[in-house]
């Protein structure tokens, strides 16, 4: 059986200076940042797949013409993320990917781990872990799953399921090459400063479309990765 390409990987974790909003949450001490986190998200509960009942967000939320684009499509191919906060003394980060220039879908975007769920996935939560264990080797022993941000609908046919986990101090990386170009960590009171939040536009199957973006030095995180962050946001902060 072919094998991809892996490295061992000692992951990034840039700093810039920024001046968080005095009303932002991660003013709070880590323990209590991350009590605060998990009563906000939606809770774990036990289910196979995804639903028309549970909340959704997506591309369509900025540019509702992409809702049609949305609707077009028989069924919404189903997905898990992860989203991985990790903790450190000086405070949460969250753990994101680059993704290689070849792949199909999102090439050279950055992302969250995940992917498509699979038959053989137990729930959404195995989904999540289990592409995160595949795509940069990070096992689930170190990862806490708290609970569930609203489903993500992207334009190219995804509704994803995010998936929150407290990632702990002590484990080792090793990326898949095929799939994921750079690993790197961003400060959590960066992402959560109105200052970082941005709307850029551009072109897209002519028309203009609108999406969130959060430029953090040479990364530039836009698109269904900032819309997922914009919602974590904001149920932190109750702007819901």
């Amino acid at each position: 059986r072919w094998q991809m390409p892996i490295r061992r990987l000692e992951r990034r974790c840039l700093f810039f200076p920024g001046s968080a909003g005095i009303h932002n949450v991660t003013s709070v001490g880590e323990p209590l940042l991350r009590e605060h986190i998990s009563s906000k998200l939606r809770p774990m509960v036990n289910f196979r797949s995804q639903d028309d009942l549970r909340p959704t967000t997506g591309d369509h939320d900025l540019d509702p013409f992409m809702q049609d684009w949305v609707d077009s499509d028989e069924r919404l191919k189903p997905a898990a993320v992860l989203v991985p906060l990790v903790e450190h003394h000086s405070g949460l980060t969250v753990l994101l990917t680059k993704r290689t220039d070849h792949l199909h879908h999102h090439a050279g975007q950055i992302s969250f781990p995940g992917g498509r769920v699979e038959e053989d996935d137990l729930d959404i939560v195995d989904t999540a872990l289990r592409e995160t264990e595949e795509e940069i080797g990070l096992d689930r022993s170190y990862i806490e799953v708290s609970g569930y941000l609203d489903d993500y609908e992207t334009g190219t046919g995804f509704r994803i399921t995010p998936v929150v986990g407290f990632v702990r101090q002590g484990f080792d990386l090793t990326v898949d090459d095929f799939e994921v170009a750079e690993v790197f960590e961003v400060p959590l009171e960066f992402l959560f400063d109105p200052a970082n939040h941005q709307r850029h536009k551009r072109d897209y199957n002519g028309r203009t479309r609108q999406y969130y973006a959060m430029p953090y030095g040479q990364f530039y995180i836009w698109g269904a990765t900032a819309g997922m962050l914009m919602n974590l946001y904001r149920r932190v902060h109750d702007l819901l």
